[in-house]
């Protein structure tokens, strides 16, 4: 008798509660602006752009550094191109510059490193802006902390602007 008790309140506390934990998971996804909304499938770790950079050839991507320009010219992965800042209209304007004559299947791999990857303000933004105007063969490099710590201390190539 009691157990029938406890588990009609269990079920009742459970209908009662199960609204507000629903509101709370649709809060808790990633906005369009967080690098979590990226798909794990659209992701690149640095050691494997590091081999496929080393490798060369024909399915060598177009990196492209979509953080602040400061830091891009304080040290970059070698021979990667400045893209422009990804939170930033301006930013987002010249990177649409640099890919519009580009073929919509060319291989470009995005990378910011200003800060760890769930505060990255940049990827996201400029992510959506490739999908967007219909690149197909887009990744972000995944940065855990930083540029420095993930692909620099490593010892992957970096290179310094003048």
């Amino acid at each position: 008798m009691k157990l029938g008790f406890f588990l009609r309140a269990g079920m009742i506390a459970l209908l009662v509660m199960l609204p507000g934990l629903f509101a709370q998971a649709q809060s808790s996804a990633p906005s369009e602006s967080s690098a979590f909304s990226i798909p794990k499938a659209k992701l690149i770790q640095p050691e494997e752009l590091n081999q496929l950079l080393k490798a060369g050839g024909e399915d060598k991507p177009l990196v492209l550094q979509v953080g602040s320009r400061v830091l891009f010219d304080q040290a970059h992965i070698a021979g990667a191109e400045y893209g422009g800042a990804g939170s930033q209209a301006a930013g987002l304007q010249q990177l649409q510059g640099r890919v519009a004559p580009l073929s919509r299947n060319t291989f470009i791999v995005l990378y910011c490193g200003c800060c760890p990857w769930n505060r990255c303000p940049n990827i996201a933004p400029a992510m959506k802006v490739l999908r967007d105007l219909g690149f197909t063969r887009v990744k972000a490099l995944y940065i855990a902390d930083n540029f420095g710590a993930d692909w620099a201390d490593k010892g992957y190539p970096v290179e310094r602007s003048h």
